[in-house]
């Protein structure tokens, strides 16, 4: 049905006659006359009666208005909801208790007036392609993985570097130490159930196990944060890493110790990832809020993959 027709009917409604109507819709009274005969032939029912006094709805007329008013308010409803602006910023995170989450929960407090959807999405290739088509305007990533090069109509820019830490329970041998160095977690097994070959930060922990000798074993079925913690807690031979702004709650019980890695201290890189034509207004202040907020990168004393990242 054509919503300009619809529109043309519901002024001749309001206003009583054609040539009023062609007034306040800036057409000629022959193209509002021609409009309605054509809804009127769609609809195959007569809308109007012409009379001296201009023009009436006919019983058909009448019922058809309230319809054709709510048509066209789902017309703009559905514009709106499209409008740069006027429809909430769409955000992909990892996982809600990680360093991007709180990121942007940063950003909710500085500017509580821009509605937003955060999303999770596990794959960086289903990211970007949803980049790529409008479903999300931006994501939280770790650039790529080696030899996945970026399309060259997505934007990364680099916004934290994130400290790594050891987590261990409380009958491992490092569990009192006040910050444990790379080397001596030579030897120490570090298990990571949640590990997914072809992910970026597979590719991350590939480096570093490559760069320091460590010992990372990925085996077993990934449970969730909570089965990981009830095991470290309760095995001495154990421990993992964990991103030093990774939100956890354990049992009182478990006594479980979050220890700083240093000599050099491994950093995650988040970046964020957009569309270089996305002219939502609300991406332009997160990029400038994370470019305020942000921490310094390659910071001495710190490692992070060998990778070609943005700054």
């Amino acid at each position: 049905m054509d919503l300009e027709a619809v529109r043309t009917f519901v002024a001749v409604a309001e206003t009583g006659q054609f040539q009023r109507a062609s007034v306040d819709l800036a057409l000629t009274q022959q193209a509002v006359s021609k409009r309605v005969a054509v809804l009127e032939r769609e609809l195959g029912v007569r809308l109007f009666a012409r009379t001296p006094r201009g023009a009436e709805l006919t019983i058909d007329g009448q019922a058809f208005l309230p319809h054709a008013r709510e048509l066209l308010r789902a017309a703009e409803r559905a514009v709106a909801s499209v409008r740069a602006g006027r429809r909430p910023l769409r955000v992909d995170v990892l996982n809600s208790r990680g360093a991007a989450s709180g990121l942007m929960r940063g950003f909710h407090r500085a500017h509580p007036e821009v509605e937003l959807d955060v999303l999770m999405m596990f794959d960086i290739k289903a990211a970007v392609a949803a980049i790529r088509s409008g479903a999300i305007d931006a994501s939280f990533r770790a650039v790529v993985a080696p030899g996945r090069p970026l399309p060259e109509d997505i934007v990364s820019v680099r916004v934290l570097d994130e400290p790594l830490q050891l987590l261990t329970g409380p009958r491992h041998a490092l569990a009192r130490a006040r910050s444990v160095s790379v080397a001596e977690l030579a030897g120490h097994r570090i298990w990571m159930p949640g590990i997914v070959p072809g992910t970026e930060w597979a590719a991350y922990y590939d480096d570093l196990v490559a760069e320091f000798g460590l010992a990372i074993e990925a085996t077993g079925p990934n449970f969730g944060s909570d089965a990981l913690l009830d095991t470290i807690a309760d095995t001495p031979a154990l421990a993992t890493f964990m991103s030093e702004q990774t939100r956890l709650v354990w049992p009182a019980g478990h006594g479980l110790r979050r220890i700083p890695v240093t000599g050099p201290t491994p950093v995650y890189p988040h970046s964020l990832l957009w569309h270089r034509d996305n002219p939502h207004p609300a991406l332009v202040a997160l990029r400038a809020h994370l470019a305020a907020t942000g921490t310094g990168h390659d910071a001495a004393g710190t490692w992070r993959p060998g990778w070609v990242l943005p700054r």
